[in-house]
């Protein structure tokens, strides 16, 4: 059997390892740090988290619930860690970032067939079987190196404005095809004993789950306040050669108050199903803090990421209530996310169309989100493992949320081509309508398993070679 080398030791990365290997697969991991950082990571860990610490709705019958359930019937190693890392946070999977990288790499790097290199990867070879997945903090050679791949076949260049971004130094020359990227954002976390507690409150939206959210509530007097000095704040000064363009699903809040006074309050600032316990009735405007860590020491803003000067930031955040005094052990920053053309470039196994021995996985395949990234990476490792042992990869059903995800990356519309999350959306439609939107949605999850579970037992997720 062939070898497979991956390139890139986070969610997808470190979980395309775990599944070559189970299934007896030798395995080449190579991840960059320490021998060169990013400018969002702050360890050397795997699978480290560099934004929320969330996973998503873990309600039943919800998409992000369907393709975690999917990812568990497939044999998921980082979701099965990050249950056993899980904090409070309502009816959301969140996790202790730092337990859970750390127990990560220690299981990856006990994996007997994982060898791990510590070294920066610039030039792939297309005849050997490379899952690519370095994120959306891919160095700079190597995105070249993709780039070239890229444009490997001419018929495939001829109609594709831009396939790939770079994501720190100036653009390519205008006929390059290097241009697709995003700018992403991350939320402040704060001391949990520099929470002024007689100020806000616990709950869970609409009583669901716990009430494991800390709730910072707002009197119309205070959100405007609050406002005025978002909009006066200073925001880092953009470099002559970025154009900022940011991913739609995760705005800075400036930007968002930027579209009207009242775009925080109906977004991350949405009081709707908080009900004050002291009041009887939700406040006029609300912040969320979600616990960081199992030891319960440390909250990050919910929805706040941002990208302010430190010194605006923390004198406009300590005019929430509650957080006057609040000691800041990270601040919301704002890094440039790199992904590929999927449509152009990737078939449904998430194989190149013209390399087909290359796969790529994580957010760099355009995927947005921890769950969906841990999802490719599983996904690509599954095919990465049945070419090294001779077997032509197929495709997930259409019907599951792993199938629609693929289907997404690889049939959008190229020319309008940005990162997803799992939404029922996504999915196919029943054959007959439902009105009713929980029983809809209960049928497709209900629908998309049985379709899921069909393809597990043909590809033998759970087998070893």
């Amino acid at each position: 059997m062939s070898k497979v080398r991956i390139i890139g030791a986070g969610l997808a990365g470190s979980e395309a390892a775990w599944q070559c290997a189970r299934r007896g697969i030798a395995v080449e991991l190579c991840e960059m740090r320490p021998v060169r950082s990013t400018p969002a990571h702050q360890t050397d860990d795997f699978a480290e988290l560099v934004c929320s610490n969330s996973l998503k709705s873990d309600s039943v019958n919800t998409a992000p619930w369907l393709l975690k359930e999917e990812m568990r019937r497939a044999g998921s190693l980082l979701l099965e860690i990050a249950r056993a890392c899980a904090v409070p946070a309502g009816h959301a999977l969140a996790v202790d970032r730092i337990a859970f990288a750390a127990k990560v790499t220690d299981a990856v790097s006990r994996e007997p067939l994982i060898t791990v290199r510590r070294e920066e990867v610039t030039r792939i070879d297309e005849s050997e079987i490379t899952v690519i997945a370095t994120g959306p903090l891919t160095s700079d050679a190597l995105a070249e190196e993709i780039g070239r791949l890229s444009i490997g076949d001419p018929d495939q260049s001829t109609h594709i404005e831009a396939d790939l971004s770079q994501t720190t130094a100036p653009p390519l020359r205008e006929s390059a095809p290097h241009k697709l990227y995003f700018y992403d954002s991350i939320s402040p976390i704060v001391e949990a004993d520099s929470i002024e507690m007689e100020k806000v409150y616990l709950a869970a939206r609409y009583d669901k789950g716990t009430a494991d959210y800390i709730n910072c509530p707002m009197s119309k007097e205070e959100y405007d306040r609050f406002l005025d000095a978002l909009l006066a704040a200073e925001s880092v000064e953009e470099r002559d050669w970025e154009k900022l363009n940011y991913f739609e699903g995760c705005l800075p809040i400036e930007e968002i108050a930027r579209r009207g006074r009242d775009t925080l309050r109906f977004g991350p600032m949405k009081p709707v199903g908080l009900r004050d316990p002291r009041t009887g009735r939700p406040p006029y405007a609300v912040v969320q803090l979600r616990q960081e860590n199992l030891r319960a020491d440390s909250y990050n803003l919910v929805g706040f990421q941002n990208h302010l000067k430190f010194g605006d930031q923390a004198r406009v955040m300590r005019l929430i209530p509650g957080l006057e005094n609040a000691r800041f052990l990270r601040y919301g920053q704002i890094h440039r996310n790199t992904y590929i053309n999927g449509p152009t470039l990737l078939r449904a196994t998430l194989q190149m169309k013209v390399h087909p021995r290359v796969l790529f996985a994580g957010q760099i395949c355009g995927v947005e989100g921890y769950v969906e990234s841990i999802a490719t990476g599983l996904m690509a490792g599954i095919h990465a493992a049945a070419l090294a042992a001779g077997v032509e990869p197929f495709a997930p059903p259409r019907a599951s949320a792993f199938g629609s995800l693929m289907h997404y990356v690889t049939h959008a519309d190229p020319k309008n081509f940005q990162p997803a999350n799992i939404t029922f959306d996504l999915l196919p439609a029943l054959e007959r309508r439902v009105r009713d939107r929980q029983e809809r949605h209960r049928l497709q999850c209900e629908a998309a398993l049985r379709e899921f579970d069909g393809w597990v037992e043909g590809v033998g997720a759970g087998a070893t070679v």
